[in-house]
């Protein structure tokens, strides 16, 4: 997804629904999942953004020693994450969240894709490589100077690599403290489900929903993603219909009242 090729109108609805194109949290953190599950913990699905910042802030729920540290990593989780439940991409996040333990690797990369450029532009880097291969932290230098040409210092590119690796890693797409080995990361419905969902608010359809950047994420087959699909609609988290060619998948918990088209594509 690139921001400047789209029309004011389709660039403002994603940005209202969460996604970003602004900075990279990756400069100097990693995607926080830990961080996150112990936030969400703390507070409650139905709270308003201000509970997020107060718990971090005021009632130091992540254990932080200091002010500023406490402030900066607010910061990051809402550059990340939004924490408001007014913005579509965190709410279907905090809704998933619960309902499918298992996803939360998968839940937390998708969304921090979404709205980290940065971070997103190294999915197609990390995908790239077969299971069992090792995965240079020096290759992946390489890599994002070639898409950032003089952005970085030496110093500054070194950790903004490491930062990917570990959140790669939390994910389950890398195993491996020093070295890094390509994993396969644990498709779930409720992964599946949020993937959809972000191809979908984009203007994918069909089974165009199932081959996105997102859905890529996954890191399993598109037959293992229909079928993952087709378990999500039972458990009526989404309406998924797959007959011969056409694949309609709609989000009536998240998406009514958008005014998108829900037409189905073959």
């Amino acid at each position: 997804m690139n921001f400047r090729n789209l029309g004011d109108i389709v660039k403002e609805f994603l940005l209202q629904a969460g996604f970003s194109e602004k900075g990279s949290v990756h400069v100097s953190r990693t995607m926080m999942l830990d961080e996150l599950r112990l936030l969400f913990e703390c507070v409650p699905e139905d709270a308003e953004r201000l509970g997020y910042k107060e718990a971090i802030l005021i009632h130091n729920c992540l254990n932080k020693r200091s002010i500023k540290t406490r402030q900066l990593t607010s910061q990051h989780l809402i550059s990340l994450y939004a924490l408001d439940k007014q913005c579509l991409l965190f709410r279907g996040l905090r809704w998933l969240w619960q309902k499918d333990v298992d996803g939360q690797p998968l839940l937390t990369v998708l969304c921090a894709c979404a709205r980290d450029s940065l971070f997103r532009s190294t999915a197609e880097f990390i995908l790239s490589h077969e299971y069992g291969t090792i995965v240079l932290r020096e290759t992946l230098e390489a890599y994002l100077v070639d898409r950032n040409f003089g952005r970085f210092s030496q110093a500054t590119l070194k950790s903004v690599a490491r930062n990917i690796n570990a959140s790669w890693t939390k994910s389950g797409h890398l195993r491996g403290k020093v070295k890094k080995i390509r994993s396969q990361a644990n498709a779930t419905p409720g992964s599946v489900t949020y993937a959809l969902l972000l191809g979908y608010l984009q203007g994918l359809r069909g089974i165009m929903l199932f081959e996105s950047e997102y859905a890529r994420i996954l890191d399993c087959s598109l037959e293992r993603r229909i079928e993952l699909a087709q378990i999500a609609s039972g458990y009526g988290w989404i309406h998924f219909k797959h007959i011969g060619d056409v694949y309609d998948v709609q989000f009536p918990l998240w998406t009514d009242g958008l005014g998108l088209e829900n037409e189905q594509q073959n």
